[in-house]
């Protein structure tokens, strides 16, 4: 399941990029958790989780992102925003991404939760 997850977080960088985010970190850890993507939209730090599955019998891919979650990502997001030392706007965004045959479909959930 691991390399799932890691082709899934490829895709959602290349996905992302193509969009026009710049990447600035993947996979960021803390002692709180860890944020697989934190990237910049125009002058929006968005803080995104990336969640894949090959099918959905257990539910959809964002379905995944639960309040234990999103707790998580809220700390390291605060953690990573305190080192920048000053106040920037930020989001927080869902990437699902479904690999069904080979197939691969990419749902952005932008403002995903709130914090």
């Amino acid at each position: 399941m691991k390399n799932l997850g890691r082709e899934g977080e490829e895709l959602a960088t290349a996905f992302l990029r193509q969009k026009g985010y710049t990447i600035l970190a993947k996979n960021y850890k803390t002692r709180f958790g860890e944020i697989d993507i934190i990237a910049k939209d125009s002058d929006v730090f968005v803080f995104i989780e990336v969640k894949t599955r090959a099918d959905t019998t257990f539910g959809y891919p964002f379905e995944a992102v639960n309040l234990r979650k999103r707790e998580k990502i809220r700390k390291v997001a605060l953690f990573f925003m305190k080192k920048l030392n000053k106040e920037v706007p930020a989001r927080f965004d869902v990437l699902s991404i479904s690999m069904k045959d080979g197939m691969q479909q990419i749902a952005h959930i932008k403002d995903a939760f709130e914090v």
